[in-house]
């Protein structure tokens, strides 16, 4: 069953890796635009629980890591996202008010996303990494959250069906 659910999960990710990096990021979106690949990792952890949403932001983070268009040091996308998927499952865990609502799914994802990016901005000046100008940055951290508001409940449907299908309890034929 792990093996099943990994496999699942595993080229889940890895297809909207791809999408991201092939057409996503090739397309200029005003004031930034977004990552669909960051959404799917948010959401997929705040259906999860804390263990597994941790597992999800090891596995998205190295992915983001390794991608061409990343570069900040090795891990450094890993430790955001594990510790921001491991947080957003934790407030969002047997809280179904919270799971169950898709607004507060869609808002807790697109604050998810900017505290994900401010963090990154932060750490990454703490080590040591060059940034742009500070009104680039925040155009660019409001539009993100502002296309991230837009592109969230477009996603949600398909990844909640998609995590249901990886995790459901029950054997399939």
């Amino acid at each position: 069953m792990f093996l099943r659910r990994f496999g699942i999960t595993g080229t889940i990710f890895a297809l909207f890796f791809i999408a991201q990096e092939a057409i996503i990021n090739q397309i200029t979106f005003p004031a930034g635009g977004f990552s669909i690949f960051l959404i799917l990792t948010l959401l997929w952890a705040a259906l999860s629980t804390p263990v597994v949403a941790a597992a999800v932001g090891f596995g998205a983070g190295i992915l983001l890591d390794l991608s061409p268009s990343t570069s900040g040091p090795l891990g450094h996308w890993t430790l955001i996202l594990v510790l921001m998927c491991y947080a957003i499952a934790f407030f969002s865990y047997g809280d179904e008010n919270m799971r169950g609502n898709p607004l507060s799914l869609i808002l807790m994802v697109t604050l998810a996303q900017v505290i994900v990016l401010v963090s990154y901005l932060v750490t990454g000046f703490l080590l040591g990494i060059t940034a742009t100008s500070l009104s680039q940055t925040l155009t660019t951290i409001i539009g993100n959250a502002i296309w991230t508001l837009v592109v969230t409940p477009i996603m949600l449907p398909a990844v909640a069906w998609l995590h249901d299908l990886a995790f459901d309890s029950r054997m399939r034929i």
